[in-house]
Protein backbone atom coordinates (compact mmCIF):
# COMPACT_ATOMS: atom_id res chain seq x y z
CA UNK A 1 0.00 0.00 0.00
CA UNK A 2 1.70 2.74 -1.55
CA UNK A 3 2.33 6.60 0.82
CA UNK A 4 1.71 4.29 4.17
CA UNK A 5 4.99 4.38 6.77
CA UNK A 6 6.41 1.16 7.90
CA UNK A 7 4.47 0.73 11.52
CA UNK A 8 7.86 -0.17 13.27
CA UNK A 9 8.99 3.21 12.16
CA UNK A 10 5.96 5.08 13.16
CA UNK A 11 6.05 3.56 16.69
CA UNK A 12 9.56 4.12 17.07
CA UNK A 13 10.77 0.69 17.62
CA UNK A 14 12.89 -1.94 15.99
CA UNK A 15 11.00 -5.30 14.36
CA UNK A 16 12.18 -7.37 17.38
CA UNK A 17 10.35 -5.22 19.68
CA UNK A 18 8.69 -7.09 22.79
CA UNK A 19 5.12 -6.67 23.39
CA UNK A 20 6.14 -4.55 26.19
CA UNK A 21 8.31 -2.97 24.17
CA UNK A 22 5.54 -2.13 22.21
CA UNK A 23 2.89 -1.18 24.46
CA UNK A 24 5.20 1.45 26.01
CA UNK A 25 5.96 3.21 23.12
CA UNK A 26 2.45 3.28 21.65
CA UNK A 27 1.52 4.42 25.44
CA UNK A 28 3.65 7.92 24.55
CA UNK A 29 3.16 8.69 21.29
CA UNK A 30 -0.74 8.59 22.07
CA UNK A 31 -0.77 10.75 25.19
CA UNK A 32 1.40 12.84 22.85
CA UNK A 33 -0.48 13.22 20.10
CA UNK A 34 -3.89 12.55 22.15
CA UNK A 35 -6.69 15.20 19.64
CA UNK A 36 -7.52 16.06 23.37
CA UNK A 37 -4.79 17.64 24.20
CA UNK A 38 -4.49 19.04 20.70
CA UNK A 39 -7.80 20.82 20.03
CA UNK A 40 -8.14 21.77 16.12
CA UNK A 41 -4.52 20.33 15.46
CA UNK A 42 -5.30 18.57 12.76
CA UNK A 43 -1.89 16.97 11.69
CA UNK A 44 -1.80 15.63 15.55
CA UNK A 45 -5.16 13.55 14.61
CA UNK A 46 -4.02 12.11 11.61
CA UNK A 47 -0.94 11.27 13.78
CA UNK A 48 -2.87 9.63 16.53
CA UNK A 49 -4.53 7.43 13.78
CA UNK A 50 -1.69 6.66 12.14
CA UNK A 51 -0.12 5.37 15.07
CA UNK A 52 -3.24 3.60 16.48
CA UNK A 53 -3.21 1.61 13.49
CA UNK A 54 0.12 0.28 13.78
CA UNK A 55 -0.25 -0.05 17.57
CA UNK A 56 -3.71 -2.58 16.73
CA UNK A 57 -1.06 -4.40 14.18
CA UNK A 58 2.06 -4.67 16.14
CA UNK A 59 0.23 -5.63 19.00
CA UNK A 60 -2.02 -8.55 17.56
CA UNK A 61 0.37 -11.57 17.04
CA UNK A 62 -1.53 -13.14 14.08
CA UNK A 63 -1.39 -9.56 12.20
CA UNK A 64 2.17 -8.87 13.33
CA UNK A 65 3.58 -12.08 11.63
CA UNK A 66 1.15 -11.20 8.35
CA UNK A 67 2.82 -8.17 8.62
CA UNK A 68 5.83 -8.90 8.67
CA UNK A 69 5.57 -11.53 5.68
CA UNK A 70 3.54 -9.63 3.49
CA UNK A 71 3.64 -5.67 4.48
CA UNK A 72 0.40 -3.28 4.34
CA UNK A 73 -1.07 -5.62 2.12
CA UNK A 74 -1.16 -8.38 4.43
CA UNK A 75 -3.00 -6.03 6.65
CA UNK A 76 -5.42 -4.25 4.44
CA UNK A 77 -8.36 -2.30 5.91
CA UNK A 78 -9.71 -1.43 2.69
CA UNK A 79 -11.15 1.48 1.60
CA UNK A 80 -13.23 2.18 4.52
CA UNK A 81 -9.45 3.01 6.02
CA UNK A 82 -8.68 1.65 9.92
CA UNK A 83 -11.15 0.51 12.44
CA UNK A 84 -10.69 1.62 15.61
CA UNK A 85 -12.55 0.01 17.85
CA UNK A 86 -12.89 -3.35 15.50
CA UNK A 87 -9.84 -5.62 17.64
CA UNK A 88 -9.48 -3.82 21.01
CA UNK A 89 -11.55 -6.44 22.63
CA UNK A 90 -9.48 -9.16 21.86
CA UNK A 91 -8.34 -10.92 24.42
CA UNK A 92 -4.17 -10.78 23.36
CA UNK A 93 -4.70 -6.86 22.69
CA UNK A 94 -5.30 -4.24 25.41
CA UNK A 95 -7.32 -2.52 26.05
CA UNK A 96 -7.82 0.85 24.79
CA UNK A 97 -9.87 2.13 26.75
CA UNK A 98 -7.25 1.55 29.84
CA UNK A 99 -4.56 2.77 28.10
CA UNK A 100 -6.11 5.98 27.60
CA UNK A 101 -7.33 5.66 31.39
CA UNK A 102 -4.03 5.58 32.60
CA UNK A 103 -3.40 9.05 30.73
CA UNK A 104 -6.28 10.91 31.87
CA UNK A 105 -7.95 9.42 35.02
CA UNK A 106 -6.11 11.53 37.46
CA UNK A 107 -6.47 14.51 35.35
CA UNK A 108 -10.07 14.32 35.47
CA UNK A 109 -11.18 13.31 38.72
CA UNK A 110 -9.85 10.15 38.95
CA UNK A 111 -12.73 7.63 37.50
CA UNK A 112 -14.94 10.77 36.29
CA UNK A 113 -13.25 10.58 32.94
CA UNK A 114 -15.66 7.93 30.84
CA UNK A 115 -14.56 6.34 27.86
CA UNK A 116 -17.51 4.31 26.98
CA UNK A 117 -18.40 6.31 24.43
CA UNK A 118 -15.08 6.28 22.12
CA UNK A 119 -15.27 6.85 18.39
CA UNK A 120 -19.36 6.84 19.12
CA UNK A 121 -19.27 3.19 19.59
CA UNK A 122 -21.68 1.52 22.49
CA UNK A 123 -24.36 3.28 24.55
CA UNK A 124 -24.13 5.47 27.17
CA UNK A 125 -25.31 4.70 30.44
CA UNK A 126 -26.72 7.69 32.44
CA UNK A 127 -26.98 7.76 36.59
CA UNK A 128 -30.35 8.12 37.91
CA UNK A 129 -29.92 11.55 39.29
CA UNK A 130 -32.80 10.25 41.86
CA UNK A 131 -31.30 7.57 42.71
CA UNK A 132 -30.06 7.49 46.82
CA UNK A 133 -26.46 6.83 47.33
CA UNK A 134 -24.92 5.68 49.94
CA UNK A 135 -23.07 7.41 52.52
CA UNK A 136 -19.11 7.08 52.92
CA UNK A 137 -17.05 4.74 55.27
CA UNK A 138 -15.77 6.42 58.56
CA UNK A 139 -12.81 5.57 59.82
CA UNK A 140 -11.72 6.27 63.40
CA UNK A 141 -8.05 5.16 65.55
CA UNK A 142 -8.05 4.12 68.99
CA UNK A 143 -5.44 3.65 71.16
CA UNK A 144 -6.17 1.26 73.76
CA UNK A 145 -4.11 -0.28 77.06
CA UNK A 146 -2.37 -3.42 76.51
CA UNK A 147 -4.82 -4.96 79.37
CA UNK A 148 -7.96 -3.91 77.55
CA UNK A 149 -6.83 -5.67 74.35
CA UNK A 150 -5.84 -8.92 76.30
CA UNK A 151 -9.33 -8.89 78.68
CA UNK A 152 -11.68 -6.90 76.50
CA UNK A 153 -13.33 -3.83 77.60
CA UNK A 154 -16.14 -0.95 77.25
CA UNK A 155 -14.99 2.31 75.04
CA UNK A 156 -17.40 5.63 74.87
CA UNK A 157 -16.23 7.26 71.86
CA UNK A 158 -17.31 10.86 70.59
CA UNK A 159 -17.09 11.79 66.99
CA UNK A 160 -17.90 14.31 64.36
CA UNK A 161 -19.76 12.91 61.50
CA UNK A 162 -21.10 14.95 58.39
CA UNK A 163 -24.56 14.08 58.14
CA UNK A 164 -27.82 15.61 56.92
CA UNK A 165 -28.62 18.87 57.51
CA UNK A 166 -31.67 18.76 59.60
CA UNK A 167 -32.84 22.51 57.82
CA UNK A 168 -33.38 21.39 54.55
CA UNK A 169 -33.47 17.12 55.17
CA UNK A 170 -30.30 16.91 53.09
CA UNK A 171 -31.77 18.92 49.88
CA UNK A 172 -29.20 21.57 49.89
CA UNK A 173 -32.69 23.89 49.31
CA UNK A 174 -33.49 26.79 51.69
CA UNK A 175 -37.23 25.91 52.73
CA UNK A 176 -39.51 26.18 50.28
CA UNK A 177 -37.66 25.22 47.33
CA UNK A 178 -36.48 22.11 45.81
CA UNK A 179 -33.40 21.56 43.44
CA UNK A 180 -34.43 21.76 40.21
CA UNK A 181 -33.39 20.15 36.79
CA UNK A 182 -29.45 21.09 35.67
CA UNK A 183 -30.17 22.64 31.77
CA UNK A 184 -26.47 22.28 30.98
CA UNK A 185 -27.33 18.56 30.73
CA UNK A 186 -30.99 18.13 30.82
CA UNK A 187 -30.71 16.42 34.30
CA UNK A 188 -28.48 13.28 33.28
CA UNK A 189 -25.52 14.85 34.84
CA UNK A 190 -22.82 13.92 32.51
CA UNK A 191 -22.20 16.35 29.02
CA UNK A 192 -19.88 15.22 25.93
CA UNK A 193 -16.75 16.94 25.18
CA UNK A 194 -14.40 16.57 21.97
CA UNK A 195 -14.90 16.63 18.08
CA UNK A 196 -14.52 14.73 15.05
CA UNK A 197 -14.46 11.14 15.86
CA UNK A 198 -13.14 11.66 19.34
CA UNK A 199 -15.49 12.15 21.82
CA UNK A 200 -15.87 11.44 25.86
CA UNK A 201 -18.70 12.17 28.26
CA UNK A 202 -17.94 14.02 31.56
CA UNK A 203 -19.24 14.96 34.64
CA UNK A 204 -21.58 17.78 34.28
CA UNK A 205 -19.40 21.22 35.31
CA UNK A 206 -22.79 23.09 36.16
CA UNK A 207 -24.15 20.32 38.43
CA UNK A 208 -20.10 18.30 39.09
CA UNK A 209 -22.85 15.10 38.21
CA UNK A 210 -25.56 15.59 40.04
CA UNK A 211 -28.07 16.11 37.42
CA UNK A 212 -29.49 19.13 39.43
CA UNK A 213 -28.70 22.25 40.91
CA UNK A 214 -29.86 24.17 43.86
CA UNK A 215 -31.49 27.57 43.45
CA UNK A 216 -31.11 28.98 46.63
CA UNK A 217 -28.92 27.50 48.85
CA UNK A 218 -30.20 26.34 52.25
CA UNK A 219 -28.12 29.27 54.95
CA UNK A 220 -27.56 26.30 57.46
CA UNK A 221 -25.60 23.70 55.32
CA UNK A 222 -24.68 26.72 52.56
CA UNK A 223 -26.60 24.47 50.08
CA UNK A 224 -24.12 21.06 50.59
CA UNK A 225 -27.23 19.63 52.15
CA UNK A 226 -24.58 18.00 55.13
CA UNK A 227 -23.37 19.80 58.71
CA UNK A 228 -21.44 18.40 61.13
CA UNK A 229 -23.20 16.55 63.80
CA UNK A 230 -21.30 14.43 67.01
CA UNK A 231 -22.08 11.22 68.03
CA UNK A 232 -21.88 9.57 71.32
CA UNK A 233 -21.41 5.40 70.76
CA UNK A 234 -20.44 2.66 72.97
CA UNK A 235 -17.99 0.37 71.51
CA UNK A 236 -17.54 -2.96 73.48
CA UNK A 237 -13.96 -4.43 72.77
CA UNK A 238 -13.25 -8.43 72.33
CA UNK A 239 -10.56 -10.32 73.88
CA UNK A 240 -7.96 -10.81 71.86
CA UNK A 241 -7.47 -7.95 69.36
CA UNK A 242 -4.12 -6.41 68.22
CA UNK A 243 -2.77 -3.10 66.40
CA UNK A 244 -4.38 -2.97 63.16
CA UNK A 245 -7.58 -4.62 64.10
CA UNK A 246 -10.46 -3.10 62.43
CA UNK A 247 -14.08 -3.12 63.97
CA UNK A 248 -17.03 -2.51 62.27
CA UNK A 249 -19.75 -0.65 63.81
CA UNK A 250 -23.06 -0.33 60.97
CA UNK A 251 -24.94 2.26 60.66
CA UNK A 252 -22.93 5.05 61.66
CA UNK A 253 -21.15 6.59 58.87
CA UNK A 254 -21.66 9.21 57.28
CA UNK A 255 -25.49 9.61 56.17
CA UNK A 256 -26.97 8.42 52.83
CA UNK A 257 -27.93 11.23 49.40
CA UNK A 258 -31.73 10.83 48.90
CA UNK A 259 -32.39 8.15 51.17
CA UNK A 260 -29.42 6.29 50.93
CA UNK A 261 -28.23 4.36 54.21
CA UNK A 262 -25.86 5.47 56.21
CA UNK A 263 -22.11 4.20 55.34
CA UNK A 264 -20.17 2.29 58.67
CA UNK A 265 -18.10 3.10 60.68
CA UNK A 266 -14.37 1.46 61.11
CA UNK A 267 -12.39 1.75 63.99
CA UNK A 268 -8.81 0.63 63.83
CA UNK A 269 -7.45 -0.01 67.40
CA UNK A 270 -3.71 0.53 68.13
CA UNK A 271 -2.85 -1.67 71.35
CA UNK A 272 -0.18 0.60 73.70
CA UNK A 273 3.12 -1.91 74.33
CA UNK A 274 2.97 -3.49 77.74
CA UNK A 275 5.57 -2.89 80.48
CA UNK A 276 5.71 -6.64 81.17
CA UNK A 277 5.26 -8.65 78.08
CA UNK A 278 6.06 -8.54 74.23
CA UNK A 279 3.24 -9.87 71.97
CA UNK A 280 3.26 -11.81 69.19
CA UNK A 281 -0.07 -12.38 68.07
CA UNK A 282 -1.64 -14.80 70.60
CA UNK A 283 1.99 -15.75 71.99
CA UNK A 284 3.72 -13.60 74.71
CA UNK A 285 6.90 -13.52 76.21
CA UNK A 286 8.61 -12.29 79.58
CA UNK A 287 11.73 -11.25 81.00
CA UNK A 288 12.11 -12.66 84.68
CA UNK A 289 15.29 -12.12 87.01
CA UNK A 290 16.41 -14.81 88.95
CA UNK A 291 19.06 -14.41 91.51
CA UNK A 292 22.23 -15.84 91.07
CA UNK A 293 21.80 -18.59 93.77
CA UNK A 294 18.87 -19.94 92.21
CA UNK A 295 20.30 -20.50 89.05
CA UNK A 296 23.04 -22.35 89.91
CA UNK A 297 20.91 -24.71 92.39
CA UNK A 298 17.94 -24.80 90.48
CA UNK A 299 14.43 -24.23 92.46
CA UNK A 300 10.70 -22.59 91.81
CA UNK A 301 10.69 -18.81 90.35
CA UNK A 302 7.21 -17.04 90.24
CA UNK A 303 6.46 -16.39 86.25
CA UNK A 304 3.28 -13.28 85.53
CA UNK A 305 0.25 -14.54 83.15
CA UNK A 306 -2.63 -13.25 82.14
CA UNK A 307 -4.16 -15.59 84.48
CA UNK A 308 -1.99 -15.04 87.39
CA UNK A 309 0.85 -15.77 88.83
CA UNK A 310 2.31 -19.60 88.03
CA UNK A 311 5.38 -21.37 89.40
CA UNK A 312 7.71 -22.36 86.60
CA UNK A 313 10.79 -24.65 88.35
CA UNK A 314 14.08 -23.97 86.78
CA UNK A 315 16.53 -26.62 86.99
CA UNK A 316 20.15 -26.56 88.41
CA UNK A 317 22.90 -24.29 86.44
CA UNK A 318 20.11 -22.34 84.37
CA UNK A 319 22.13 -19.84 82.41
CA UNK A 320 21.59 -16.13 81.69
CA UNK A 321 19.32 -15.52 78.79
CA UNK A 322 17.81 -19.44 78.31
CA UNK A 323 14.34 -20.16 77.87
CA UNK A 324 11.64 -21.95 79.03
CA UNK A 325 7.87 -21.91 77.51
CA UNK A 326 4.57 -22.16 79.60
CA UNK A 327 2.12 -23.61 76.65
CA UNK A 328 -1.56 -22.41 76.85
CA UNK A 329 -0.68 -19.34 79.27
CA UNK A 330 -0.77 -16.93 76.38
CA UNK A 331 -3.76 -14.86 75.02
CA UNK A 332 -6.81 -15.70 73.57
CA UNK A 333 -7.56 -15.82 70.04
CA UNK A 334 -9.83 -13.36 69.44
CA UNK A 335 -11.70 -16.36 66.86
CA UNK A 336 -11.78 -18.18 70.27
CA UNK A 337 -9.63 -20.88 68.55
CA UNK A 338 -7.43 -21.68 71.69
CA UNK A 339 -4.44 -19.71 73.99
CA UNK A 340 -1.39 -18.89 72.38
CA UNK A 341 1.93 -19.92 74.71
CA UNK A 342 4.17 -18.04 76.99
CA UNK A 343 7.82 -17.88 76.65
CA UNK A 344 9.99 -16.99 80.09
CA UNK A 345 13.01 -15.97 79.23
CA UNK A 346 15.43 -15.57 82.77
CA UNK A 347 17.37 -12.74 83.59
CA UNK A 348 20.20 -13.26 86.06
CA UNK A 349 20.20 -10.44 88.62
CA UNK A 350 23.80 -9.98 89.65
CA UNK A 351 23.56 -8.84 93.01
CA UNK A 352 24.50 -5.13 94.62
CA UNK A 353 24.56 -3.31 97.83
CA UNK A 354 26.52 -6.73 99.66
CA UNK A 355 26.69 -6.89 103.23
CA UNK A 356 30.04 -7.36 104.93
CA UNK A 357 28.51 -11.07 105.41
CA UNK A 358 27.43 -11.72 102.20
CA UNK A 359 31.10 -10.52 100.51
CA UNK A 360 32.62 -12.59 102.41
CA UNK A 361 30.98 -15.56 101.27
CA UNK A 362 31.24 -14.79 98.03
CA UNK A 363 35.20 -14.18 98.43
CA UNK A 364 35.17 -18.20 99.78
CA UNK A 365 32.88 -19.14 97.23
CA UNK A 366 35.55 -17.96 94.66
CA UNK A 367 38.35 -19.30 96.43
CA UNK A 368 36.56 -22.60 96.21
CA UNK A 369 35.76 -22.37 92.81
CA UNK A 370 37.27 -24.19 89.98
CA UNK A 371 37.24 -24.06 86.20
CA UNK A 372 34.74 -26.99 86.01
CA UNK A 373 32.21 -24.57 88.00
CA UNK A 374 32.45 -21.80 85.28
CA UNK A 375 32.39 -24.01 81.95
CA UNK A 376 31.79 -20.93 79.54
CA UNK A 377 34.13 -18.71 81.20
CA UNK A 378 36.91 -21.89 80.95
CA UNK A 379 36.08 -21.92 77.16
CA UNK A 380 36.39 -18.68 76.80
CA UNK A 381 40.02 -17.92 78.00
CA UNK A 382 41.03 -20.98 76.10
CA UNK A 383 39.85 -19.38 72.85
CA UNK A 384 41.56 -16.15 73.91
CA UNK A 385 45.02 -17.96 74.55
CA UNK A 386 44.93 -19.73 70.85
CA UNK A 387 43.86 -16.18 69.52
CA UNK A 388 47.25 -14.69 70.63
CA UNK A 389 49.50 -17.88 70.35
CA UNK A 390 48.07 -17.29 66.59
CA UNK A 391 49.12 -13.79 66.78
CA UNK A 392 52.63 -14.22 68.09
CA UNK A 393 53.13 -17.15 65.31
CA UNK A 394 52.03 -14.83 62.38
CA UNK A 395 54.27 -12.34 63.76
CA UNK A 396 57.32 -14.52 63.36
CA UNK A 397 56.59 -14.69 59.63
Amino acid sequence: MAGKRDYYEVLGVSKSATEAEIKSAYRKLAMKYHPDHNQGDASAAEKFKEISEAYEVLSNKEKRERYDRFGHDGVNFGPGGFDFGRDFSHGQDVDLQDILGSFFGGAFGGGGFDFSGFFGGGRQRRADPDAPVRGADVTFRLRIDFEEAVFGSKRDIDLKVPDSCAECAGTGAAKGTKPVRCSSCGGSGYVVRGNGFFQVRQPCPACHGEGRVVGTPCKACRGSGRSVTSRHISLRIPPGVDTGTNMRVRGQGESGVRGGERGDLFVELEVAPSHIFERSGSDLGVEVPVSPAIAALGGAIDVPTPDGMAQLRIPAGTADGQVFRLRGKGIKALNGAGQGDLSVRIAVETPVKLSSAQKETLEKFIDLSTDANFPRAGRFGQEATLFFSRRDALNKI
